[in-house]
């Protein structure tokens, strides 16, 4: 079965999806990273900031400043070079580093979205995107194919499977299901909206919408796999998308799984894609396409074992939960890089209370000196950004003259409509805690149970 498999995957056939995905890809990105430019985003959220919050593992990514620019410039570029299929490997390559370092400099703005883009961004480093209807295919006919093995273009479904399938098992829980949370808080704030407004203060809307946004997730990835049932998913996937930029303001990545479901239809219908294409921008066509053969040399074998374990990886990291014991919702840990779409509302108070152990006098801090708004408001429900900070006010007050100073935080979380409770230990000198893979023992257990994945 598995030699089938992967004969199967080996299989050479059109290549026009992947040309439509690639150009659709590029462009959107291009676009997303004008808009971030032109809003002053890169102003607000990298330049300005006095101090940025880092992934674990990734301190040593430096903050940039002005020259920030530099690097939505070249992801700009890049992106463009994408959708040409112009220097594809260079374009891909930039690409997937530049948008990955901004991801990168700050957690803070952490999203779903993001971290798939930089997923696909590095997938398109090794699938052959620019062999067909490209630049790179019209300069250079070595490269130029109107066939490749078909896992080049399975990689990118089975990337978009994952993604739904596994919000979708995340959306098995009571709190989703059983109480529509946080969809209960959301959508009666959404009352401005005309005739959806009114519908969203009935409870059973909520509930509908629990229930047949988990059944969307969990469903779509095999409507689209089946021919029969492509042009409803598709209709399903335009419908769920709008709605949901409607309701949340998460830029153009409902835009970007619109058209990256296109990859499901036939080649015939990317070719009449491509055939308007040309007409419009009065394109010649190529005549000097091959057929791409999979042969096992170094360079197919190393791509091969780099999806195996890029998959594996995939399928495996967002079950790291399971190794924690208190409620995931709760602390969060294992909660980023695991498809867990708009599962939580929290709201959080914390007071960072300082020590000089030396004369034993004490005060509070004002983190508005040091935060933005957005940064504070993450730092109140999020016990990795409470720890860092509590360590960078460690260093800071060292600088201002107190030994050793001990750091104690006061803080307070309502999760998904309850009563706030006590989230971190006050007792705790967070000074003498480092960060790792490790349980936070440090925060207090949750009061309640979450049934589900």
């Amino acid at each position: 079965m598995l030699k089938t498999a992967i004969a199967y995957l080996k299989q050479p056939i059109k290549a026009a999806p992947l040309a439509v995905f690639r150009i659709l890809f590029g462009v959107l990105m291009a676009f997303a990273t004008v808009r971030f430019v032109a809003g002053g985003w890169v102003e607000k959220y990298y330049v300005t900031p006095i101090y940025h919050f880092k992934y674990f593992g990734f301190e040593f990514i430096p903050n940039l400043g002005q020259y920030t620019y530099i690097l939505f410039a070249i992801t700009f570029l890049s992106a463009i070079g994408i959708a040409l299929g112009y220097k594809y490997k260079y374009s891909t390559v930039l690409f997937f580093l530049s948008f990955t370092y901004c991801e990168l400099i700050d957690k803070t703005y952490y999203l779903n979205h993001y971290y798939f883009v930089s997923i696909i961004g590095f997938l398109l480093i090794f699938i052959p995107a620019n062999s067909y209807f490209s630049l790179d295919a019209k300069r250079y006919p070595k490269i130029a194919f109107h066939k490749i093995p078909r896992y080049n273009i399975w990689v990118i479904k089975a990337m978009l499977c994952i993604v739904y399938f596994y919000a979708g098992l995340a959306k098995l829980n009571s709190d989703w299901l059983i109480k529509a949370m946080p969809l209960q808080i959301w959508l009666p704030s959404r009352d401005y909206l005309p005739v959806l407004g009114g519908l969203f203060q009935k409870e059973w809307i909520h509930y509908i919408m629990s229930w047949s946004g988990a059944l969307y997730d969990l469903s779509i990835p095999f409507l689209l796999c089946y021919k029969r049932t492509r042009v409803f998913a598709f209709v399903l996937v335009i419908i769920f998308h709008v709605l949901t930029r409607i309701l949340f303001p998460i830029g153009v990545f409902p835009y970007v799984m619109i058209c990256s479901t296109l990859i499901f239809f036939t080649a015939s219908f990317h070719e009449t894609i491509i055939a308007k294409l040309k007409a419009i921008f009065k394109i010649n066509s190529i005549h000097h396409y091959k057929v791409f053969v999979w042969a096992p040399n170094f360079k197919n074998r190393f791509i091969t074992t780099t999806f195996a374990l890029f998959f594996a990886f995939q399928v495996i990291f967002p079950f790291r939960y399971l190794w924690y014991p208190d409620e995931l919702f709760w602390t969060e840990e294992g909660y980023r890089f695991s498809w867990r779409v708009m599962l939580v509302e929290k709201g959080g108070f914390v007071q960072y209370k300082i020590v000089n152990p030396e004369s034993g006098n004490w005060f509070y801090v004002d983190h508005s000196k040091f935060l933005t708004d957005y940064q504070e408001k993450q730092l109140r429900t999020q016990a990795d950004f409470i720890l860092e900070f509590a360590h960078f006010l460690e260093q800071y007050y060292k600088d201002k003259g107190i030994k050793n100073p001990e750091v104690y935080v006061n803080s307070y979380i309502a999760l998904n409509g309850r009563l706030s409770q006590r989230y971190i230990d006050p007792k705790v000198d967070l000074t003498k805690v480092k960060d790792s893979w490790k349980h936070k023992d440090w925060i207090m257990p949750f009061k309640d149970k979450i049934y589900g994945f």
